[in-house]
């Protein structure tokens, strides 16, 4: 991020906004005024979805991974997860994913999945399990 920065995009054919927390509303005033959220300018939403053990899995293995790569640079706050062994950093990343990553998923991810106009559920190796369309 730029401080002071902008990006304008002037009418795109298409324009695709991913995050995690995209489709979150907001608690609505009590005052009946109506306040708009990101999603309400969307014109289609998807949201991503697999069953939380394939997610930890996932974790879990990006995780290992990531100690030859990213978490190897001295100046990355995961640095210190670099020279952990494997059961080691199993562990860690497991922890990680019970007390930090599961919850986010439960209370402020997953409560969004309504919202979206499309679900696609992944199952092993990402592959698109099941579709959802609602009816537009």
């Amino acid at each position: 991020m730029v401080r002071d920065a902008f990006i304008e995009i002037d009418q795109p054919d298409i324009l695709i906004i991913e995050g995690l927390n995209v489709l979150q509303t907001g608690r609505l005033p009590r005052d009946g005024k109506a306040i708009p959220f990101v999603s309400d300018f969307f014109d289609f939403a998807l949201y991503l979805d697999a069953p939380e053990g394939l997610l930890r899995q996932w974790y879990v293995e990006r995780f290992l991974m990531l100690r030859q790569t990213a978490f190897a640079d001295p100046r990355s706050y995961f640095h210190r997860y670099a020279a952990l062994d494997d059961m080691q950093a199993e562990a860690v990343a497991s922890q990680i994913w019970e007390t930090i990553n599961l919850v986010n998923l439960r209370e402020n991810i997953r409560p969004t999945r309504p919202r979206a106009d499309l679900i696609l559920r992944k199952g092993a190796h990402h592959r698109v399990q099941e579709v959802f369309l609602r009816h537009i």
